[in-house]
């Protein structure tokens, strides 16, 4: 595959910004490199978290996922959405991964044990009701680990992530209604899972 030709300053100018700075990267400019390598290192690593649980892990993936990122780059169409993209080099990551290891499992991450925080950036001013919202939280992210991948995948896409269906599909490589159906039967599963847990241990 050829690589795109280079835009008249004029008319890299006109474009949006994410496709001027992808343009530009794709150009070789350092300060547009260091632009993408900014804004997706922490969402490669904010995924990866998220479908694995593990710092370490995750952290190993997203530096996977920007090296491959960045070799990709000139294939890349610029008029294309970036995170999609991205979240998909990182999906494929997590799951080569976890096939290599599966025999392997360790606790998953509490989101009190790691960086990860699910909780919302001003939580209002009661500390009974902010202490309740955390132990949910908590509970929510113990049952996400336990979802099959498929699953935990687009739940996250869409819930924490907040990609529209039309990215997840890309993201993912199937329709817009396996990602509306799959979607559906996740979050069930989830607060089925959920409910189980509080009758079991009464939490929350």
């Amino acid at each position: 595959m050829t690589h795109p030709q280079p835009l008249p300053a004029a008319a890299t100018a006109a474009l949006p910004s994410e496709t001027q700075t992808v343009v530009l990267a794709q150009r070789g400019e350092t300060s547009a490199l260091d632009e993408l390598a900014r804004s997706c290192r922490q969402q490669a690593y904010l995924f990866a978290l998220q479908l694995t649980g593990h710092p370490d892990d995750a952290l190993d993936v997203a530096q996977d996922a920007m090296l491959r990122f960045f070799r990709s780059l000139g294939r890349f169409d610029p008029e294309r959405p970036v995170r999609p993209w991205l979240l998909h080099i990182v999906r494929n990551l997590v799951r080569d991964r976890a096939r290599r290891r599966r025999v392997r499992r360790t606790e998953s991450l509490e989101p009190d044990e790691g960086v990860l925080r699910l909780e919302p950036s001003d939580p209002g001013p009661d500390p009974e009701a902010l202490a309740s919202r955390r132990q949910l939280q908590a509970l929510a992210w113990r049952c996400l680990q336990a979802l099959p991948s498929e699953y935990r995948e687009v739940l996250v896409l869409r819930d924490y992530q907040g990609l529209a269906y039309a990215e997840i599909a890309a993201a993912l490589e199937i329709p817009r209604g396996t990602v509306m159906s799959r979607l559906h039967r996740a979050r069930r599963r989830l607060q089925e899972l959920v409910r189980q847990r509080q009758r079991r241990t009464g939490e929350v």
